[in-house]
């Protein structure tokens, strides 16, 4: 009990929130490489998946591939890189690591989504004239749009989690407060941290949740 009277006098100190070591810039640091890592992961699994959906081709292969990357600890590949030529360019590793961590999720429940598509709908929209590109965006895109919304969800959530990584190779983020508190034995600092990022995640988690409710009911939820 008096640890976690401990965390709320930490939480409720105004000095642990402010300056370049507080939570406010910790908290921005984390959303910046969230949205980072969120960002390139999507636009590398996004196009793949939305094309091989509309192909019905090789989608298998690359969602299986993709699902294998997640037996590998995120924290195995940030160290495996740091070893690398790529370990000089500071939160480089991180950014690939955290990349490579969030493509799963993305890349199955795009592709997921665009074969779940009504086919009944796909052939009347190709009776209509449609061309490709236009099935693509008028038709599959909109329909699968609930279930790319999930795994974009799902991604963000794991990031903000898993980002903490980051402050274990001297990068920024909520993780930070954490390391600190174990460099200065401070259990309450430690938990205050860890409390910050489960309250950032369940926010992110809610926040796309609202806005998966502006998305068609058909296919919400999904794979993961």
């Amino acid at each position: 009990m008096n640890t976690l009277t401990e965390v709320g006098t930490w939480l409720a100190t105004a000095a642990n929130w402010s300056g370049e070591n507080g939570v406010w810039h910790r908290l921005v640091e984390h959303l910046l490489l969230t949205v980072v890592c969120l960002a390139l992961s999507a636009l590398i699994a996004l196009p793949v998946a939305l094309t091989l959906g509309h192909l019905g081709r090789g989608g298998a292969l690359a969602v299986n591939l993709a699902n294998a990357g997640r037996a590998v600890p995120t924290f195995a590949v940030l160290v495996l890189l740091l070893l690398t030529p790529l370990g000089r360019y500071g939160e480089l590793p991180t950014v690939i690591a955290l990349v490579l961590f969030a493509v799963p999720p993305l890349l199955t429940n795009a592709y997921v989504g665009m074969r779940t598509v009504d086919q009944d709908v796909v052939r009347a929209a190709r009776g209509m004239g449609m061309t490709g590109p236009q099935l693509v965006w008028r038709v599959e895109v909109p329909l699968a749009l609930p279930l790319v919304l999930t795994g974009v969800r799902i991604a963000a959530v794991q990031l903000v989690a898993t980002a903490t990584l980051a402050a274990l190779v001297g990068g920024g983020g909520l993780g930070r407060i954490i390391t600190a508190g174990f460099n200065l034995a401070s259990t309450p600092q430690v938990v205050a941290g860890a409390v910050l990022v489960a309250v950032f995640a369940l926010l992110v988690e809610a926040a796309f949740v609202a806005g998966q409710r502006l998305a068609p009911a058909r296919a919400r939820g999904g794979p993961r």
